[in-house]
């Protein structure tokens, strides 16, 4: 195995499935940030162009956006790999999981943070693939460990929500306390 490289093999392009789609969403996105650029930064008169808001942001949006003209200049003169649809709805996939998310921080406040916590982690356990008992009893644990260490041992306030407030005047003090 040789460890000296040539430079030509220093800047070899790899292509992927998907390149073209992605440097053409970089580009759109670029041009689209420079385009707001003057309504969303301000310019100082007087000031020295290195210290104005708009300077340095202008910069890097203007290396963002052409850099994404060579990505895609490059993926449109390299050849063709199939498969670029297939890598597109990998990437739409993986933003399931962000909604997830969104969800459950929208859930919290209403529902309550060990509930919510525990119907997520029962959730996608189940999207995941896991439909053992032991799997749905270790999500369970695990998300009842995770709330008791939040809420208890580092103190952590979060959310009470709403659902406690239909609780018995007993058991509500603590629940809002510890779960």
């Amino acid at each position: 195995m040789s460890r000296v490289k040539t430079l030509q093999s220093l800047f070899k392009r790899y292509r992927r499935p998907g390149d073209i789609v992605f440097a053409w969403v970089l580009l759109i996105v670029s041009v689209f940030l420079l385009s707001q650029l003057f309504e969303q930064t301000a310019y100082k008169p007087r000031g020295k162009l290195f210290a104005q808001p708009r300077f340095w942001p202008a910069v890097s949006l203007m290396g963002m956006a052409g850099f994404a003209v060579f990505h895609l200049l490059g993926s449109a003169l390299s050849e063709r790999i199939e498969g670029r649809w297939r890598e597109v709805w990998t990437w739409i996939a993986a933003l399931e999981y962000a909604g997830w998310f969104i969800a459950y921080a929208a859930l919290v406040p209403l529902g309550g943070y060990l509930p919510t916590t525990l119907v997520f982690a029962l959730a996608l356990t189940l999207r995941a693939g896991y439909r053992s008992a032991r799997m749905l009893i270790a999500a369970g644990a695990c998300a009842v460990i995770v709330v008791l260490l939040f809420k208890t041992l580092l103190r952590v306030n979060l959310p009470a929500g709403r659902i406690y407030e239909l609780l018995p005047d007993g058991l509500r003090p603590f629940m809002l306390t510890y779960f």
